[in-house]
This record gives structure tokens, C-alpha cells and sequence, in this order.
């Protein structure tokens, strides 16, 4: 007896093989200016937000193998300010992957630009979902991750955790607009 296929995912290539985290890992960095800055001289959020977007775009964009579109801004957590001349620095990875969309996290640093003695300092975090996409703007495979450290274990598991607190939201939310 055949096995039956489900027609939306019988034209579907198969997923590529997986990959571990290290090989799409992204750092971007730049200089931030009065240009970016709020009323009170810091830098404001979602100029963070902008430059950790592209970050984990890149990365996204890497492990998928072709476009990849943010469809969700799952956590941004804002630990200090940034100011005026800071070298801001991001570093971002894919922390899980699914059939279509994988959650990247990104790590936000910054340090002034005159002094080097002075460590830099993390000020953000933020978790983004992107959807790998067809030239015709629908869902693709993208490849599995595969972690190989204790510390990739550990951010693919709650990144599960946030996908898992995501999808209950939604539910919850939609039936009550039923």
C-alpha cells in the first residue's frame, strides 16, 4: 500500500543537512552618533533594535541558504544605556531551528570609543524569529540546527521554551476571539 503524501508538502525538497550554530555566527559593530541619540544624550532603543535586526538577519539569511524575513521581535530586554561615541557590537547566532523559521539571538555590547581600557559592557538582548522564504514570498526548508556545545544546548532549549510560551500565546489569543 502507498504511503500518503500531504499535498502542500509533496513538492517540498528535502531539508538540507544540519548545521551547528558556529557556522553562520555573526558580529557587526559601528560607532553611534548624536544622529541616533534621544532628548537625553543615549542612543535610542530602537536604533539598538535596527542594527540587532540586521544582525540576526545575516545570520538567518546564512543558515537558510537564501532570504529570510523577520516575522517576530519574540524578546528585547534593554540592561543599560547606550551613549553618544559608544562602539556598539552585536553577536548573533541561530539558537533553534524548525522546519521554516529559526529564532536567532543577539547579545548587544557596547564600550567607548576613547578609552580601550574600559570592557565593554552588555546593554541588550534580543530574540527574533525569521522565516526562510521562496522568491515567491512562501515558506522553505531550512537545515536543522545541530549544537555541539553545552552552552548551544542550552539556548536551543529555551529558545523551545519561547517558542513554546509564543505559540500557547497566539492559541489563547485567538480563541478568544472566537
Amino acid at each position: 500500500m502507498a504511503e500518503s503524501v500531504h499535498p502542500s508538502r509533496a513538492e517540498e525538497p528535502p531539508r538540507p543537512e544540519p548545521l551547528p550554530p558556529s557556522y553562520t555566527r555573526v558580529s557587526l559593530g559601528q560607532v553611534v552618533t548624536s544622529r541616533e541619540a534621544n532628548l537625553l544624550g543615549n542612543i535610542h532603543g530602537g536604533e539598538i533594535v535596527k542594527l540587532a535586526d540586521s544582525a540576526a538577519g545575516i545570520v538567518a539569511q546564512r543558515h537558510s541558504g537564501g532570504p529570510a524575513v523577520t516575522a517576530a521581535l519574540d524578546e528585547v530586554t534593554f540592561l543599560q544605556p547606550v551613549h553618544v561615541g559608544d562602539i556598539v557590537r552585536t553577536y548573533a547566532q541561530v539558537n533553534w531551528a524548525g522546519r521554516s523559521s529559526m529564532e536567532v539571538g543577539v547579545r548587544i555590547e557596547a564600550q567607548p570609543w576613547d578609552d580601550p581600557t574600559v570592557s565593554s559592557v552588555h546593554v541588550a538582548s534580543a530574540y527574533f524569529v525569521f522565516v526562510a522564504i521562496t522568491p515567491e514570498g512562501r515558506s522553505r526548508p531550512i537545515p536543522p540546527l545541530r549544537p555541539e556545545t553545552p552552552d548551544e544546548v542550552r539556548r536551543q532549549r529555551e529558545a523551545e521554551i519561547r517558542r513554546a510560551h509564543r505559540l500557547a500565546r497566539r492559541e489563547e489569543i485567538e480563541s478568544g476571539r472566537r
